[in-house]
């Protein structure tokens, strides 16, 4: 724990689901986490149970699509603390879902700012003060859907996600030269609220994802949570422009 020390960690979406898990893990770690989301109230739920179990914890309210707030806030967390080592982009998700004949400007627009925009916004802000970090990297999320497009009315999902696998390589080259390293994971089903809709609505259709995966069950929240660990780790300190799939073989398909 005490080379962690001073240590700052700051993870986009992290008031509920794997976002906070990862926040819990890093912070069992030994890091000061600054947690983001747009649900003022639950972040600071969640960082009184981070307190409670002692680790140092802090809520910044900004929405990740917004370039201005993003930029401002990031800043804001670096100055504070003169120095970000590790930025997890956990922030994104589906938006819904649309075929694209019937597929709004703004929908695209909204679901390619959610997933990619967030990650460019957030990392760019993030770069001067990873410089002065130890170990310092950057992990993004992205999924199964980046290489299969995605379920019906999840092509732009998947496109978005994409991008996501893309921009991480693009980093991962672009910030070598600082040591800083860049890199994803890709989580597959994992039993959080993301699915709570489909769970609820249609629980047959959900049980047969279980089918879909070799290792016959959903992934655990703490079990993505326990790679960016690793990934933020000196252990993956060799490690940089990879995406590791998270999904217990779902990605071979049965």
């Amino acid at each position: 724990m005490s080379n962690l020390k001073g240590k700052v960690a700051v993870i986009t979406g992290a008031t509920g689901g794997i976002g906070f898990e990862v926040a819990k893990r890093l912070g069992k770690d030994g890091y000061t986490v600054v947690l983001n989301g747009i649900e003022d109230e639950a972040g600071a739920q969640r960082v009184k149970e981070l307190s409670a179990e002692g680790i140092p914890a802090e809520y910044y309210g900004f929405d990740v699509t917004n370039e201005e707030a993003v930029t401002k806030n990031i800043k804001a967390i670096g100055d504070k603390y003169g120095r970000i080592d590790v930025l997890v982009n956990n922030a994104g998700g589906l938006g819904g879902r649309s075929r694209f004949e019937e597929m709004t400007t703004e929908f695209y627009r909204f679901v390619m700012a959610l997933n990619l925009d967030s990650v460019f916004f957030a990392s760019r802000a993030a770069i001067p003060y990873l410089k002065k970090g130890e170990n310092a990297s950057i992990i993004n999320y992205t999924s199964n859907a980046a290489w299969n497009a995605g379920g019906p009315g999840a092509g732009i999902y998947g496109t978005s996600k994409a991008g996501v696998h893309a921009i991480t390589r693009a980093l991962a080259k672009d910030l070598a030269e600082y040591g800083i390293r860049v890199n994803a994971v890709s989580p597959g089903t994992i039993d959080t609220p993301f699915h709570a809709q489909i769970k609820s609505t249609k629980p047959e259709v959900f049980a047969t994802w279980k089918n879909s995966i070799l290792l016959g069950r959903l992934g655990q929240p703490q079990e993505v949570a326990a790679v960016v660990s690793f990934l933020a780790s000196e252990d993956a300190s060799f490690i940089t422009a990879e995406t590791i799939q998270i999904g217990g073989g779902q990605a071979l398909g049965i």
